[in-house]
């Protein structure tokens, strides 16, 4: 596994080079444009403030007013347009999902292929059977090498990718992830890990489709897209998950196998996972809640700060509800809200 190393560094450059000459250019044929945001005023002292905090407090706005002999409302209006000027365009989000959308649609369609004629697929006690003394095929090893090869590149493309509302979750999902890989690989536990990552797979492929959905602004294909993610997230990580899988490592393992010491981390870790699922879930459910009253999502809430505001990623056919939306928008950049997955 330690090719996983190597490997991640080939996957980002592959990345960059699918962004490049494949997505920027349907991204082109879509007219998603780059944009060219407003640029703040030059000022050296706010400059130097915004270095180190992107958000002064109440207490610095004061400071930096008698300094600059500006209002406070002044001030902040620079520090929002200066925290916009270094958001991402609509163009560069649909790039990184589109990445992400092909990666799991063909990851996800070499697993179940794979899965599909497993006798452990179908009946989870197969997991156990004759453990730790299991074969492993060719084909489970490249699945999970290349798995993690991907985890390991999006936890360092996470630092300089978009940033989301839900860094610290995500970074602990990438974290966790990667352990489980490495830990079932390394335990031979490759028939119930193999089952997890494509179970993860499924959900995510509805995702990345319904956000570049929405950053061409597909309206109608972007709530379906969202209604398909969020049943197949649902099935996928709040049943399979826990009562196939958990429940398979958590008892069928103990009965089968006997106890092991690596039984104790090895469900740490998927509870952890369950329990960011159970988050994850909380805010889709806020999402679909809005749009039932606004009649379209608009917008997903693990989200990057002070991304493009809301009549940006899902326009309305409605002038009046985007004259709305422009006045909301601009509330919620000035409380610092997040905008955007």
């Amino acid at each position: 596994m330690l090719y996983a190393f190597p490997l991640a560094a080939v996957v980002y450059f592959l990345r960059l080079l699918f962004e490049r000459l494949v997505a920027k250019p349907c991204a082109h044929i879509l007219q998603i444009q780059a944009g060219v945001p407003r640029q703040a005023q030059p000022n050296a002292i706010l400059e130097r403030l915004y270095q180190s905090k992107a958000s002064p407090d109440e207490r610095q706005l004061e400071g930096l007013s008698k300094q600059l002999d500006w209002d406070v409302r002044k001030i902040q209006r620079w520090f929002r347009v200066r925290r916009n000027q270094d958001r991402p365009s609509t163009q560069k989000k649909f790039c990184e999902s589109m990445w992400r959308f092909t990666f799991y649609l063909a990851i996800f369609i070499y697993g179940i292929n794979h899965l599909w004629s497993t006798s452990w697929m179908w009946d989870t006690r197969e997991c156990w059977q004759n453990y730790p003394f299991q074969p492993l095929s060719p084909e489970q090893h490249s699945y999970y090498l290349v798995e993690l090869a991907f985890y390991w590149s999006l936890m360092f493309s996470q630092f300089i990718d978009i940033k989301r509302k839900d860094f610290v979750i995500m970074l602990v999902h990438h974290l966790a992830t990667i352990l489980l890989i490495t830990f079932s690989y390394g335990n031979n536990m490759i028939r119930a890990g193999s089952m997890v990552m494509c179970v993860h797979d499924a959900s995510d492929i509805f995702l990345e489709a319904a956000k570049m959905a929405n950053y061409a602004k597909y309206q109608r294909l972007c709530d379906g897209l969202f209604v398909f993610f969020s049943i197949s997230f649902f099935i996928c990580r709040l049943v399979i998950f826990p009562f196939w899988i958990i429940h398979s490592v958590l008892v069928e393992s103990w009965e089968i196998a006997g106890p092991y010491r690596a039984w104790w981390l090895l469900n740490g870790l998927l509870l952890v996972l369950q329990c960011l699922h159970i988050i994850w879930f909380y805010l889709i459910m806020g999402i679909a809640i809005k749009a039932i009253f606004r009649g379209k999502v608009a917008k997903d809430d693990r989200s990057d700060v002070e991304s493009s505001s809301e009549e940006e990623i899902c326009s309305s056919t409605d002038p009046s509800r985007n004259q709305t939306l422009k006045g909301n928008s601009r509330t919620s950049n000035l409380n610092g809200e997040a905008h955007d997955h």
